[in-house]
């Protein structure tokens, strides 16, 4: 992929965000962080931004990285997964459930709670689809700065919120140890063109099909299929990997540089306060996953929880959780939201568009 063109002032502003990523998930490796290399970043160049510091996440790298991430999803997905699936039945069935409780409870905190306009709490209740939202609710009339910083608070806190909890709980750490490295000459070069041809037809095949989230589901799709089949048993080289949790990390913690504390703190507050009401009703579905489908406490919250579809999955595997389970009610999930959410604002109405000062 060519280096884009961009303005020479934002380079040491990128190159600064690579340097606290970088020195962040050694820290989060360190202390034994869940997920350290994107944890890591997300949370230093986050607490870098918000101080003021002068970073910009390498949003142009982003095309490059998921793909990476989707394959290496798709390789958690195995030959006897067609024995799980009766198994997620009723998961997949309690999930549009939770998804108009978490919605309606969210809707309702931003609408009459922090007054926001319809609106602005419609598409900032959303549990998924950041970029979709904040594309449709400027479309509707919202005011996008507030959907956007509504949907990086949610996934931010969730996945801090969610990893903190698994770490001081559940004492789950970081993997360590050789038997999780996987090298680049680990991989025969018929994996290594199998690999590569999951995602790189992947995106295009995604793109082409209007997939949401074509990048990483494409590839994905492509390298589950291929583990399914026990085409390839491999999954991409660590180093990549890593590579791109860094990445992915410092980008969402660089959303929010030029976040002002002090004149954005309402809308901070109400973003964390609408965020734990979420998780709130994230713990209460999967708890009654245990009694109906036998799914264990833990699993179900991440199965559930309203973050980012690639950093939950790889929190399910830096957890050591069924990482076919989760992603694929991720996947779920977003299609449900990204599909769901437009045709219901339809369906409900379309609320009058907010005056240009809210």
């Amino acid at each position: 992929m060519p280096v884009p063109r961009l303005p020479s002032s934002l380079w040491p502003k990128i190159l600064l965000a690579a340097i606290i990523g970088v020195l962040s998930g050694f820290f989060a490796r360190k202390v034994g962080m869940p997920l350290p290399w994107m944890l890591g970043p997300m949370i230093g160049c986050g607490a870098a931004a918000l101080a003021g510091a002068p970073v910009h996440g390498p949003v142009w790298l982003r095309p490059v990285v998921i793909p990476v991430i989707g394959v290496m999803l798709g390789s958690g997905f195995h030959p006897d997964l067609a024995d799980s699936l009766a198994e997620w039945s009723g998961t997949l069935l309690l999930l549009p459930l939770f998804l108009i409780a978490a919605t309606s409870v969210s809707y309702g905190f931003y609408r009459y709670v922090g007054g926001y306009s319809p609106v602005d709490a419609f598409f900032s209740a959303a549990p998924g689809g950041l970029n979709e939202m904040i594309a449709l609710g400027t479309e509707a009339g919202g005011n996008e700065t507030r959907i956007a910083l509504a949907h990086a608070l949610r996934v931010f806190i969730v996945i801090s919120a969610i990893a903190l909890i698994f770490s001081l709980l559940l004492h789950a750490r970081a993997a360590r140890g050789p038997a999780t490295w996987v090298g680049f000459t680990d991989l025969s070069p018929r994996d290594a063109l199998i690999l590569a041809a999951c995602a790189i037809v992947g995106v295009v095949g995604g793109k082409r099909l209007r997939l949401p989230a074509a990048q990483l589901f494409g590839p994905g799709l492509l390298s589950a299929i291929a583990h399914i089949s026990g085409v390839v048993a491999m999954p991409p080289p660590t180093i990549l990997v890593i590579a791109s949790q860094i990445t992915i990390g410092s980008i969402l913690g660089c959303r929010f540089a030029g976040v002002n504390p002090r004149t954005m703190g309402r809308d901070m507050l109400l973003g964390l306060g609408a965020t734990i009401l979420l998780l709130g009703v994230t713990v209460f579905f999967a708890a009654l996953l245990g009694p109906l489908t036998g799914t264990p406490l833990a699993q179900g919250v991440l199965a559930f929880s309203p973050g980012g579809l690639t950093e939950m999955s790889l929190l399910a595997l830096a957890m050591g959780r069924d990482v076919a389970y989760v992603a694929t009610m991720h996947m779920v999930r977003i299609v449900l939201v990204v599909f769901g959410m437009p045709l219901a604002f339809r369906l409900l109405g379309k609320p009058p568009k907010a005056p240009p000062d809210t």
